[in-house]
């Protein structure tokens, strides 16, 4: 779950893919980069950190040019959380291209062999994105033999990565003095949409992984990018696009409904805001099956993803609302952070539970999603010593059995407080008096009310089905053992110190303003 963006504009763009990253803050806090292109040459600048703290005034004066990508992120599955990672990823040949990447190839271990073996390309790092650039740069180069670069070979190099590429990947690239180039996966896991803005010198075109992002830019909307599309705009400006995928079909990330995506962001159609709503429905309906609704006094979010669900939890139980949260925004996301020590003290450095709001009531929380279970266990016992007498805890999403393979950092089965337990045992880990799921098809469903094209998902987190088709217990298995390695456990203590360091950072500054 990274934000990636990608422009091609009629004058500098280092400010306005600053901006792009501020508005894609919330995908990725572990690193940021930007690379701009000036005729045919190439700038970068990238390091760990957020937004504001990796690029300084100095850092914008060296990236000129009226072309440029960009990349926050945090770690996916198996990878290491270190400045080299950082996205973008250069590569000097063919022609020279820099690349950014939102996802998780699936294939990557066979792939970096055969780059290795066959192709003779040295991958420098354990990432994935390295991979899949040089994997680009080979089908471009092959494409490109006996004929000049244009938008034709590069279509058929990306046709040639389709075959090659398992997982999911929604990238954007530039190639030294021609332009961008943004495709997505067949299945269209992960989001990307184009945006265009009219000028007096001509067309600007900005990709990016949310329509926030565009509309935030002041660019019109025109389409998302369709599974297995390949978009090549020139550097003078020129549009073109081609379906690259034998066989593409639309199999979005259900999860980015349910918490990755901002909710003023609109995916494969469908208003992010309108699916929690409706996740809110269902939600109440299983709700008043499963309990006496006339013995709850309060229903509350935890803020902010769960807001749209909890306001049409209590609308249709008739329930006051209420906030009894209240967030603090200098900590990151919980579920992501690499200990689970660091995520037990960083759930009670970001939220703060108000004791009027709970004392002597019956309490409904409702949260986007129960992952670990930390963060869930944690809330329950805040709300305890506030005084309430009973919490019934509701997740707007299903039960997380299984891993997320596509991205989203839920690697190890072991991880995951529903796998292999009990409803009655996840019930007792998290301390809740009751624990209230929402039903995979429902949550399926809040999606197909707005967008009935929509038929297929990737749901694997909740339901065990991987899309790709590649992924075996001995894939898992693997990963796993990776993520335990020493390695591993010493790469996440070094994040988890820089995670606690900049969290502390953050606290200061807010003191401050």
């Amino acid at each position: 779950m990274c934000g990636i963006v990608g422009t091609i504009g009629n004058s500098p763009v280092n400010q306005l893919l600053y901006d792009a990253l501020l508005l894609l803050q919330h995908r990725g806090q572990d690193a940021a980069g930007i690379a701009t292109m000036n005729g045919s040459s190439f700038s970068m600048h990238k390091a760990n950190g957020m937004v504001r703290d990796v690029f300084r005034t100095r850092n914008m004066r060296s990236l000129p040019g009226n072309a440029g990508i960009g990349q926050v992120r945090y770690p996916t599955a198996g990878s290491a959380s270190s400045e080299e990672e950082a996205q973008p990823f250069y590569v000097s040949a063919p022609f020279g291209i820099i690349l950014a990447h939102n996802g998780n190839l699936t294939n990557a271990a066979s792939l970096r062999d055969e780059m290795f073996y066959r192709d003779r390309r040295h991958i420098n790092t354990s990432s994935d994105t390295e991979v899949l650039l040089n994997v680009l740069a080979d089908e471009i180069q092959r494409a490109t033999n006996s004929i000049a670069l244009d938008a034709s070979a590069v279509f058929n190099a990306v046709t040639q990565m389709h075959t090659r590429l398992k997982g999911s990947y929604a990238v954007v690239s530039l190639i030294a003095g021609y332009g961008l180039l943004a495709f997505r996966d067949p299945f269209g896991i992960r989001p990307l949409c184009i945006g265009r803005l009219d000028t007096e010198q001509g067309p600007e075109w900005l990709i990016a992984s949310e329509s926030v992002t565009l509309e935030g830019l002041g660019f019109t909307f025109v389409r998302d990018v369709a599974p297995g599309e390949a978009i090549f705009i020139g550097a003078d400006g020129s549009f073109q696009s081609r379906q690259c995928a034998a066989h593409p079909v639309l199999n979005p990330c259900i999860f980015e409904y349910v918490y990755l995506a901002r909710p003023d962001s609109c995916i494969d159609g469908v208003p992010v805001y309108d699916v929690r709503l409706l996740m809110g429905d269902y939600l109440a309906k299983k709700i008043a099956r499963e309990t006496d609704a006339s013995q709850i006094d309060v229903v509350m979010p935890i803020p902010d993803s769960s807001r749209p669900a909890a306001m049409q939890v209590a609308k249709l139980l008739n329930v006051p609302y209420r906030e009894g949260f209240f967030k603090n925004r200098y900590v990151g996301r919980t579920f992501i952070m690499p200990g689970q020590a660091m995520r037990k003290k960083s759930v009670r450095q970001k939220l703060n539970a108000m004791s009027f709001e709970f004392k002597d009531k019956n309490i409904l929380i409702v949260d986007d999603s129960i992952v670990r279970g930390t963060t869930s266990y944690e809330i329950v016992q805040m709300a305890r010593d506030a005084g309430a007498k009973k919490v019934i805890f509701a997740s707007a999403a299903p039960p997380v059995c299984y891993p997320n393979v596509y991205g989203i950092d839920m690697p190890t089965r072991s991880e995951l407080v529903a796998y292999g337990r009990t409803h009655a045992e996840i019930t007792a880990l998290i301390g809740a008096d009751q624990l209230i799921y929402q039903d995979v098809e429902d949550l399926k469903r809040a999606v197909r009310d707005i967008n009935p094209k929509i038929e297929n998902f990737d749901a694997s987190c909740f339901d065990g089905h991987y899309v790709t088709g590649d992924i075996t217990e001995s894939y898992l298995d693997a990963l796993e053992a990776a993520r335990n390695s020493p390695k591993a456990i010493a790469d996440r203590q070094k994040a988890e110190s820089s995670d606690l360091a900049r969290s502390q950072l953050h606290l200061q500054l807010a003191s401050q303003e």
